[in-house]
């Protein structure tokens, strides 16, 4: 595995469960020094555990409710006080309503899924960004989604408006602030196995989830787009299961088809 520079520190926020966890500890091991952040001290600590049993050094906790921008430049300046300033910075953190269609969604569902999926993504980056420019190398991973890139219904109008925001916001990151050596890496993954899938209307069967993403490949990409030499950027990624749902009952009418006669 690439490896990052030695002494370097990886912020990971929604570090407490699913991408994030994997992404904390996929960068540990990569050589980083770690800062989890997410709202729930427990869930922080297991990871943390986590991160010790491979070895890395031990992780700060940095817990804070990253839809609060107050609270996020708090949490970024006990980082830097205490580790240094981020390098790289993981914008993890993540959620859904189960109420999530336009059928049953509540101006307060909106508004919270906006807030965490989107909002949260601009005060954690707001936070890092002058270290990264003062440093002319800083690597911002946002985990964004296959609801951003395409129409997924399973993903209500909240949710996917506020991932397809992500896409456009990492964009115009990398167009305004390539010039001092920021890469913002969009990656946006099809169905993963995570407990975000719990709060779907109808949640998806054991079999349904086996043939999902795993945290962990997602956070292999992440890794592997954060070490990247500094002149190259991998803007966007979609990373789909090898069986993807939304093609599956498609690929299986063309499969049924009976071969038709004539030329190939």
């Amino acid at each position: 595995m690439t490896r990052l520079p030695e002494g370097s520190v990886t912020w990971v926020t929604g570090a407490g469960s699913g991408i994030g966890r994997a992404c904390a500890i996929a960068f540990a091991i990569a050589g980083s020094r770690l800062a989890l952040t997410g709202r729930r001290p427990d869930a922080l600590e297991e990871t943390a555990a986590l991160i010790r049993k491979t070895g890395a050094p031990d992780p700060m906790l940095a817990q804070c409710d990253v839809t609060d921008a107050d609270a996020v430049g708090l949490a970024y300046a006990r980082i830097e006080q205490e580790l240094g300033a981020p390098l790289v910075l993981v914008n993890s953190a993540g959620w859904n309503v189960t109420r999530r269609h336009w059928k049953d969604l509540t101006p307060q569902g909106a508004s919270q899924v906006i807030d965490i999926d989107l909002k949260a993504m601009f005060y954690c980056t707001l936070a890092a960004l002058p270290a990264m420019r003062r440093r002319g190398d800083g690597r911002i991973v946002h985990i964004a989604s296959q609801a951003g890139v395409s129409l997924q219904t399973v993903s209500g109008p909240s949710y996917s408006a506020a991932k397809t925001a992500v896409v456009a916001m990492s964009a115009n990151l990398n167009a305004e602030e390539g010039i001092h050596g920021i890469r913002s890496i969009c990656i946006s993954p099809g169905e993963v196995e995570t407990p975000i899938l719990d709060t779907r209307p109808k949640p998806p069967s054991a079999e349904e989830r086996r043939l999902m993403l795993q945290p962990e490949d997602v956070a292999a990409a992440a890794v592997f787009c954060a070490t990247l030499p500094l002149r190259a950027c991998v803007t966007e990624m979609v990373l789909l299961p090898t069986d993807d749902r939304h093609m599956r009952e498609r690929a299986r009418a063309i499969e049924a088809m009976p071969t038709p006669p004539g030329r190939a």
